[in-house]
């Protein structure tokens, strides 16, 4: 979708030049979102910039869906690029629907398909669009604004976003709150985003790629997991933090790391058949189900190993369970809270699906670590 070749920018001042962006090349592909990452001054957002020309290029090319877009008139360029900025930028003399409307007006769009396009828009951020169409936007709080910032950036349906600290004034729960509309609108839209931030966590929990500049150079261009487990250098290992593993735990969902169809007992199965289970598996417990197949509680073997009679009369309640969709981060919090090292995993309707073990996130962490990745998630799987 985008391709950034050689972009240079150097700042001419009272006969000194000064590059701010040196040489930056990279591809972000179609339906990516991209986060340049680093400290200030380091030449990410004038990346950002002179791929809509608000800060001229000096040398190099910008290429979009293959096009170089140095011919291409500013204004056409511009309207095909949804823009988000930090200050959010809404002309407070205008309502929202007004605001949302402006670049759909300019294509000549008509007015019934506008406020279709407005009303959509508001919808997917959870706004009303009854009761925020006719307001101006003093009247909106500051993650509300910052909301109708972001849609504005949509409203003409542009296959290309670029993206300027859009969160970074937000308080720390509306930012988690919009971030987390805002990535669950792009698994619809599938825009092709670059995105300014400064936040590593962030950058984490947005980007299917994170460009870390220094300098301005771009210095690493990879996936956030690759990033965290590999850094390039000290400058890199350094930024993103001496905790870069517990921050992977984000990356990861449970549905990747537990063993899948793990063993189970039913309320009328007896105690020896739980036992056998457990000696054969050599686990300390195994999981009851009801007939719906949802975790209810746990048979312990040392209870199986001493007792007689039925499942459903010797087992405990569960400490906790965790959705196959949930992520590490999630499975960590769930571990230390409950004080166990292990859960049942279950899909969105209550079903028991497999186990997390604290020995398999850490083996699949440690596994990227390793040149025997794979033999080690393979003996993980196979229960070793």
């Amino acid at each position: 979708m985008i391709k950034l070749e050689n972009l240079t920018k150097v700042f001419e001042s009272q006969g000194q030049a000064t590059t701010a962006a040196d040489n930056i090349s990279m591809e972000v592909p179609e339906g990516e979102i991209c986060v340049l990452l680093g400290p200030s001054g380091c030449g990410k957002t004038t990346t950002l910039k002179m791929i809509n020309r608000i800060i001229p290029v000096t040398s190099g090319r910008v290429l979009i869906n293959g096009e170089d877009t140095t011919g291409l008139d500013t204004i056409t360029l511009r309207r095909n690029i949804g823009y988000v900025i930090q200050q959010i930028g809404l002309f407070p003399n205008m309502t929202i629907e007004e605001n949302i409307s402006i670049v759909p007006k300019l294509l000549g769009w008509n007015k019934k398909r506008y406020l279709a396009r407005a009303e959509e828009l508001l919808d997917m951020v959870a706004l009303e669009p009854k009761a925020y169409m006719k307001r101006y936007p003093k009247e909106l709080s500051g993650g509300q604004q910052q909301r109708v910032g972001v849609i504005r950036a949509l409203a003409a349906d542009p296959p290309l976003m670029l993206m300027d600290e859009p969160f970074g004034a937000i308080d720390p729960i509306n930012r988690e709150i919009i971030q987390d509309e805002f990535l669950r609108m792009q698994q619809t839209l599938k825009k092709t985003i670059l995105f300014v931030s400064h936040d590593i966590d962030e950058a984490v929990k947005m980007a299917d790629k994170i460009a870390i500049f220094n300098s301005g150079k771009l210095i690493q261009f990879d996936t956030p997991d690759n990033i965290l487990a590999h850094p390039k250098n000290k400058f890199v290992e350094d930024f993103v933090g001496t905790d870069r593993t517990l921050k992977r735990l984000r990356l990861v969902k449970v549905r990747d790391v537990m063993v899948k169809s793990p063993p189970r007992v039913r309320m009328d199965d007896d105690l020896k058949v739980a036992l056998k289970l457990m000696v054969e598996r050599d686990h300390s417990a195994i999981t009851l189900v009801n007939k719906k197949n949802h975790p209810i509680g746990s048979v312990y073997r040392s209870i199986a190993q001493t007792k007689q009679g039925l499942c459903g009369d010797h087992h405990y309640g569960l400490r906790t369970i965790v959705n196959i969709n949930d992520d590490l981060r999630t499975v960590a919090s769930k571990m230390f809270s409950h004080d166990t090292t292990w859960m049942p995993c279950v899909d969105d309707q209550g079903v028991f699906c497999g186990e997390i073990t604290q020995r398999g996130v850490t083996h699949h962490l440690a596994a990227t670590y390793n040149d025997n990745d794979g033999a080690l998630a393979e003996l993980y799987q196979e229960g070793v």
